[in-house]
C-alpha cells in the first residue's frame, strides 16, 4: 500500500464503527474510496453524483438541514455523513451544505455493504439513527445484567480462605476433632508428603465414628473421604457452586498445579453472593450502636464496585444503595427515639435529591428534612432538634457527609410543620424567583423515609394540582433547566473542562445526568405525576402532551448510558483507593463508547431545544 493510501487507511480505521473492522477489510474499503472536494456554500452530493454514498469528512465542515431549513446536524473532521445512503425519495429534500472548503472521502454504499457483510454491527451503525444505536447499546447492557450471575464471572481466588488446615493420615479421630474445635473449622484435609489423600468433616466424625461406635483413637484415615473432589484456582466461583451442588458436598479444596492452596465452602460462596442491599440492610437493622453502623458503612463502596464489575445496571445500583441509606437512616431514628423517648406529635423524616429518587451512589452527601404535624407546640422544638442532630451526625459518621448547602433537618428552615411546607411550595410556584427554582430542584423530589407518610402526600397532592395549572411556573422551571447543557461542541466534539484539577474531562453528572433529571421533573410536574424516580417519571409521562413515547424512550436510554458510565468510573476510582467523582476523561473509554456518549448528549440537546421552543 502506497503512502497516500496508508494515510487514508489510518484515518478511516480510527473512526467508529470502522475501528471494528480488521486491517484486511479496511484495505479493501480504502480501494473503494473516492476523494471529493466541495467548496464553501456548495451542496452535497457533488455535481453529477447520483449513487448512494457514505461521506467521511477529512477536513472542513458540513451542515445538514431539513426541507424547512431547520438545522438537523453538524459534521466536522472524522464524522461520517450517511444522509445519502438510502434509496428513497427523501434525499431529494435533504440539504447538506459545506460551511467551508471541505475535503471528503466518499465510498459507494452498496460496495461498502458487500465488503463488510460479515460484520453486522458495522452495517447496523449505518442503518440506524443515533437514538437507535443508543437504544441497542442499552438493550445489550440490560440483557447482560440479567444474564450475569454475581458468581458467574468471579474467580474462585476471590472466595477461598487460606491456608487450609491439614493433618497426617495417622492422626487420631480425637486429635482431629480437637483441632477442628480449636480452629473453628468444620473440615480438615489429610496430607502425606504434600500428596492430598482425602478430607474429613465434622459430619464424617458423627456418621462414621460416633454413630458406628468406632474408637476415637483410630486413625482419621479410617473415616476420611478418599475420593476427594478438588477445584483448580483458575475456575470460577460459579463452577465451585455447581460442583458442590451436584455432588452434595459443602467443602471444596482449592488447588494450583495439584498443590493445596486453600478451602472454599458453600457458606463462603453464599455469604459473598449475599453481600447485597437486602443482606446489608438486615445487618444494619440489628446494629446496637452508631459505631457498629459506621463499621457496616464501609461495605457500601465495596458493594458498588462489586455490582459494577458484575455488569449490574446503574438503576439497580442506585436503588440498592438508596435502600441501604434508608436503612441507616431508619436505624438511627429508632436509636434516637429510644434515647429521646416517643415523639410528641406525628412527623415524617424526608429524603431529598438522589436518595429520594433512588439514584444514589456511594459517598453521597445527605439531603433531608422533617415535616411535622400541625399539632406541634413550641416546646416540641427541642425534641425534633435533638432528633435531627443525632440522625445527621450518625449519617455523617457513616460516610454521608453533611450537605454543603445545609439542606438538612438540622436547619430550622427545613424542620417545619405540614402547614409551613404547604406555604413553601405555594410560594415557590407562585413566585418562581431564582432561589425558589433552586429549592424546586431539591424539594420537588422528596420521599418519606420514616414516620407518617400522609404528612408529605397531602402536601404533594395539593402541590401537583397547582403545578399542572401554572404554565408560568413550568416556563420558569424550563428556562432554569436549560442552564445545564450537554458538553457537545459545534461539530459534535466534546467540550472539555479547560483548567483546574479536572482539566480535559467531562462532568457526567451536571452536564449529562442532571439535565435529564430536570427534564423528567418538569414533565412530571406538568402532568401531575407523583413519582420522583427519573426513569419512572419518564415512563409515566410517555405519551402525554408533555412528552412523546419515542422521546421518553430516547431520554431513558441516554440516562441509563450516562449513569452506567458514571457508575463504572466511580467504581474504578474507589478500587484504586481514590475519591470517586463525576469527571470522566473521554480517553478513558473506547472509541465506540465515545460515539454512544455523543449520541446520548445529542438526545439531551434535542429535548432541551424542543423545550426551549415550547417556552
Amino acid at each position: 500500500m502506497d503512502s497516500a493510501l496508508s494515510e487514508i487507511s489510518e484515518f478511516i480505521q480510527a473512526i467508529p464503527p470502522m475501528d471494528l473492522l480488521p486491517s484486511e477489510i479496511i484495505e479493501q474499503v480504502v480501494k473503494e474510496v473516492s476523494i471529493s472536494y466541495v467548496r464553501r456554500g456548495q451542496s452535497l452530493q457533488p455535481q453529477g453524483v447520483t449513487e448512494e454514498n457514505i461521506y467521511i469528512l477529512r477536513k472542513g465542515a458540513l451542515s445538514y438541514f431539513s426541507k424547512d431549513d431547520k438545522l438537523l446536524a453538524k459534521y466536522g473532521e472524522g464524522d461520517i455523513c450517511t444522509v445519502f445512503c438510502f434509496s428513497n425519495d427523501e434525499h431529494i429534500s435533504n440539504n447538506v451544505i459545506s460551511d467551508e472548503d471541505t475535503l471528503l472521502y466518499s465510498i459507494n454504499y452498496k460496495s461498502f455493504q458487500q465488503l463488510v457483510k460479515a460484520y453486522p454491527d458495522v452495517i447496523a451503525f449505518f442503518q440506524q439513527t443515533s437514538e437507535q444505536r443508543l437504544n441497542k447499546k442499552m438493550l445489550k447492557v440490560n440483557e447482560d445484567a440479567i444474564l450475569n450471575s454475581s458468581l458467574l464471572n468471579s474467580s474462585i481466588a476471590n472466595f477461598y480462605h487460606s491456608p487450609a488446615v491439614t493433618i497426617g493420615p495417622n492422626t487420631t479421630i480425637q486429635q482431629a476433632a480437637i483441632l477442628m474445635t480449636d480452629k473453628g473449622f468444620s473440615c480438615l484435609v489429610i496430607v502425606e508428603k504434600d500428596k492430598l489423600l482425602g478430607i474429613v468433616t465434622d459430619k464424617d466424625i458423627r456418621r462414621r465414628c460416633v454413630a458406628q461406635g468406632l474408637g476415637i483413637d483410630q486413625p482419621v484415615s479410617t473415616i476420611m473421604t478418599d475420593d476427594m473432589t478438588t477445584i483448580d484456582i483458575k475456575s470460577t466461583a460459579y463452577d465451585a457452586l455447581m460442583m458442590m451442588t451436584q455432588r452434595h458436598i459443602h467443602h471444596l479444596p482449592v488447588t494450583a498445579n495439584n498443590q493445596l492452596k486453600g478451602m472454599v465452602t458453600v457458606t463462603d460462596l453464599m455469604n459473598n453472593e449475599g453481600q447485597n442491599a437486602v443482606n446489608i440492610a438486615s445487618v444494619i437493622h440489628k446494629a446496637k450502636s452508631v459505631s457498629e453502623l459506621t463499621e457496616i458503612s464501609s461495605m457500601i463502596p465495596k458493594l458498588q464496585i462489586r455490582m459494577a464489575k458484575l455488569g449490574t445496571t446503574a438503576d439497580h445500583v442506585g436503588k440498592s444503595i438508596s435502600a441501604i441509606t434508608m436503612a441507616f437512616t431508619i436505624r438511627l431514628i429508632e436509636m434516637a427515639e429510644k434515647l429521646l423517648g416517643p415523639p410528641p406529635v406525628p412527623y415524617a423524616w424526608l429524603a431529598a435529591g438522589s436518595q429520594a429518587r433512588q439514584e444514589q451512589f456511594a459517598h453521597s452527601d445527605q439531603d433531608n428534612a422533617l415535616i411535622i404535624s400541625n399539632d406541634m407546640q413550641p416546646q416540641h422544638n427541642y425534641w425534633f432538634k435533638d432528633l435531627a442532630t443525632f440522625v445527621s451526625d450518625g449519617l455523617a459518621a457513616c460516610g454521608f457527609i453533611y450537605c454543603p448547602g445545609n439542606v438538612m433537618a438540622t436547619n430550622p428552615k427545613w424542620c417545619q410543620t405540614q402547614k409551613q411546607w404547604s406555604q413553601y411550595f405555594a410560594q415557590w410556584i407562585n413566585t418562581p424567583e431564582p432561589k425558589a427554582l433552586m429549592h424546586c430542584s431539591i424539594f420537588f423530589d422528596l420521599t418519606t423515609v420514616y414516620g407518617d407518610s400522609r404528612l408529605l402526600e397531602q402536601v404533594r397532592v395539593k402541590m401537583l394540582k397547582t403545578t399542572q395549572r401554572s404554565t408560568l411556573f413550568i416556563a420558569h422551571l424550563s428556562r432554569n433547566a436549560l442552564n445545564l447543557r450537554p458538553p457537545l461542541g459545534f461539530f459534535r466534539d466534546f467540550v472539555l473542562i479547560q483548567n483546574g484539577e479536572n482539566k480535559a474531562t467531562l462532568d457526567l453528572k451536571h452536564n449529562g445526568i442532571a439535565p435529564i433529571v430536570d427534564l423528567a421533573r418538569i414533565y412530571a410536574l406538568s402532568e401531575g405525576i407523583s413519582s420522583v424516580n427519573t426513569i419512572e417519571r419518564l415512563k409515566q409521562a410517555a405519551g402525554s402532551p408533555s412528552l412523546t413515547k419515542s422521546s421518553a424512550a430516547n431520554l431513558i436510554d441516554a440516562y441509563e448510558f450516562l449513569s452506567m458510565l458514571r457508575m463504572m468510573h466511580q467504581a474504578k476510582k474507589m478500587q484504586l483507593g481514590q475519591q470517586p467523582n463525576n469527571y470522566l476523561s473521554p480517553k478513558d473509554i473506547s472509541k465506540l463508547e465515545r460515539e454512544h456518549l455523543k449520541d446520548a448528549f445529542k438526545v439531551i440537546k434535542t429535548m432541551q431545544d424542543s423545550r426551549q421552543s415550547t417556552y
